[in-house]
């Protein structure tokens, strides 16, 4: 049994890179929040701008890591079992 997986690996790299990217992009981000809550100097908004943009960060870097995770299992698990049948045990 002979299954070509170098296109599955491709696209795990291209999720993956994709997961590193967000983490990056999220530090960014992060680096420009305020820990404090200035209310009277109308920094407010700005505030809620970065919380808005971190959350949305968050919630894509979350949904790739979980799917990077199982395509990579997925192609680690197709790889044994290939490796398995085709070593005739």
């Amino acid at each position: 049994m002979n299954i070509n997986l170098t296109p599955f690996v491709m696209l795990w790299s291209a999720i993956a890179l994709a997961v590193l990217v967000l983490l990056v992009w999220r530090r960014i981000v992060a680096s420009r929040e305020d820990d404090q809550l200035h209310v009277l100097h109308g920094a407010v908004n700005q505030q809620a701008v970065v919380a808005n943009r971190l959350d949305v960060i968050d919630r894509w870097g979350k949904a790739l890591t979980v799917v990077a995770l199982a395509l990579g299992l997925a192609i680690a698990a197709v790889y044994v079992y290939t490796s398995y049948v085709s070593r005739g045990a």
